[in-house]
């Protein structure tokens, strides 16, 4: 089939993932509204995030053994829906949940992630699959799209309090809600495209270099995940609680200002980049340097623009792995894909709940209460800069990840594979 007739299926790929970046971020924009409202702990809070991807990561593997279970057309067609149908049960929250709103808030995570799973696994090789003079232009607009609708959520959010106050967030989460309807509109109205989301890897050799290769691809992906994530999750209640910004300001130049320098940087990449071992390496050594500076600095200024740069810096660090496993490792496979994005998810998962736990638990503490008082800041202050610092770690390790796998690759050279990717994360 031509790719004009296909113009339409590339367009509701579009516009799934575009509607699917308000699950990940629309939660985490009311973290303090939440908290405030409903008492809910920050640790709690920390833990719908840690639902979210550890969902994704069920659907990824369970995808990836029993793929000839699923009518991959169908899911295609219907996943919008979940996602429509987690944010609904967002919305109903003060109205059915009003004494367990946690539960609530659990219920709608679960599903919406559940759609967020299947979008990872098939939307990649959906825009794969059509026909195009520039596949790799296509798949670079696809995940882009990501950090451009982050943005979006962010501006839409920050708008929307600005005029109403933030008890009023039940209608901004049916608004979202009704979004993805529109992309699965376009799915039941448009082809779609052969797919093998069976193929494997079962004709190449699986040496231990190959092993140790990939092995290494999957640990910088996890620390590379968890230096995105972490930031995109947290930085609009670290500027409103440990910065004291307005919440607007926050957003704006907190998460607008990160997803766009995220999606920027991408999109630089698709057009100029080069030398992805290179960029992996000071993406990594950066974002350490953005987590140190926004957890040190008592100033909001540099703090906050800490949080921004680390946008810059983490842009290219789950997709970057991609490319450098597909340019060291011939023909992966979408098995070693799996990995990646579990590896991916995983990091996405247990990071963001990392923060959670060291801001209830250092914010609870004597220690906190006695350097605050020195500095002052609150203890809840306290903690969240900690956390920022605890999170540091995760690109000073991938740091040393990256430049065992230049040294690795250098001794153990392999053929560059051709092709792109079937699975490519939702980074």
């Amino acid at each position: 089939m031509s790719a004009l007739k296909f113009k339409r299926t590339k367009f509701a790929c579009y516009a799934a993932y575009f509607t699917m970046s308000s699950v990940f971020c629309f939660p985490a924009l009311l973290f303090t509204t939440f908290h405030d409202m409903y008492g809910i702990s920050y640790t709690l809070l920390g833990t719908l995030v840690l639902t979210n991807f550890c969902t994704q990561l069920a659907v990824d593997l369970i995808f990836t053994f029993f793929s000839k279970k699923f009518n991959v057309k169908i899911i295609v067609r219907i996943m919008p829906l979940l996602t429509a149908a987690g944010l609904l049960i967002y919305a109903l929250v003060p109205t059915f949940f009003p004494n367990i709103a946690y539960l609530g808030l659990l219920l709608g995570t679960v599903i919406f992630s559940i759609s967020a799973g299947f979008s990872e696994v098939l939307l990649s090789p959906t825009i794969a699959a059509i026909p195009s003079k520039n596949p790799q232009r296509d798949m670079s607009m696809l995940h882009s799209l990501y950090a451009f609708g982050v943005f979006t959520v962010a501006i839409i959010t920050t708008v929307y309090f600005k005029i109403f106050n933030t008890e009023t967030w039940v209608y901004l989460a049916l608004f979202f809600a009704a979004l993805p309807v529109i992309a699965a509109v376009l799915f039941m109205t448009s082809p779609l495209p052969n797919m093998d989301g069976t193929e494997s890897a079962q004709g190449v050799t699986k040496t231990k270099d190959r092993i140790i290769g990939t092995a290494l691809c999957v640990a910088c992906i996890f620390f590379g995940s968890c230096a995105e994530n972490v930031m995109s999750n947290w930085v609009s209640s670290y500027a409103e609680s440990a910065l004291h910004v307005d919440k607007a300001i926050g957003d704006l130049l907190g998460l607008a200002g990160f997803a766009i320098l995220l999606g920027l940087m991408r999109m630089g990449y698709a057009k100029f980049g080069k030398n992805i071992s290179v960029v992996l390496l000071v993406g990594m050594i950066g974002a350490a340097a953005c987590y140190w500076v926004a957890g040190l600095s008592l100033h909001a200024v540099p703090a906050l623009v800490a949080c921004m740069l680390t946008g810059l810096f983490a842009a290219m660090l789950w997709p970057g792995t991609l490319i450098l496993m597909e340019e060291k490792i011939p023909s992966p496979g979408v098995a070693a894909y799996a990995l990646m994005a579990a590896g991916g998810d995983l990091g996405a998962a247990l990071a963001p709940q990392l923060m959670g736990a060291v801001v209830d638990n250092v914010a609870a503490s004597g220690f906190a209460a006695e350097l605050g008082a020195k500095l002052g800041l609150t203890a809840e202050q306290i903690g969240m800069k900690t956390g920022m610092l605890v999170t540091s770690l995760f690109p000073i390790f991938g740091m040393v990840v990256v430049l065992v796998i230049i040294c690795y690759f250098k001794k153990h050279p392999l053929n560059k594979p051709q092709g792109l990717p079937l699975k490519a994360g939702n980074g």
